[in-house]
């Protein structure tokens, strides 16, 4: 999908809605994904990552944030990284966000960042990662998994080159 402008506006409300929930916890939460690089285009989900004070507080955060939508996918959850998803309709399966929680300052939180604001800051290399992700979604477009693997050793070159500039 061609970029949304209202993406970061998006965010900023559903910021909002996950800080009134679960903000006694959170240091910071940022707006992640492809949907946080203005001008790329996107599937039109939502990526926030929510920096925890410390990571034990994941699981207090379960029952708020299913409150206001989410769906803890407990069976990938690592010690490290804790997702939650909002659908538009959970039987047709189509995201709205995708919700990170990682203890802040933690190496996940780093990557992500290092990864958003490279590409943020070198169009050259963001256009090369929108071709990448749609050669990629044609050829594993059932398979979320493969796709992401299939992205990785973009992603890593990108950070390696992220940590040399920042």
């Amino acid at each position: 999908m061609t970029y949304n402008p209202t993406w970061p506006t998006l965010f900023t409300e559903e910021r909002n809605r996950i800080l009134e929930a679960v903000g006694q916890w959170v240091e910071e939460v940022e707006h992640v994904g492809s949907t946080a690089i203005p001008g790329l285009d996107a599937k039109p989900v939502i990526d926030l990552m929510v920096g925890l004070e410390d990571i034990a507080y994941a699981h207090s955060s379960v029952e708020p944030l299913t409150n206001l939508g989410y769906s803890y996918w407990a069976e990938g959850a690592q010690p490290h990284h804790h997702l939650f998803v909002r659908f538009v309709d959970p039987v047709m399966s189509a995201r709205t966000h995708n919700l990170h929680l990682v203890e802040a300052g933690g190496q996940y939180w780093e990557e992500r960042l290092l990864f958003r604001d490279y590409l943020r800051n070198h169009p050259e290399t963001a256009k090369e990662y929108v071709q990448l992700k749609y050669r990629l979604a044609s050829k594993h477009c059932v398979d979320r998994e493969a796709y992401t693997a299939a992205k990785a050793d973009f992603v890593s070159e990108v950070e390696r080159r992220a940590e040399n500039t920042f």
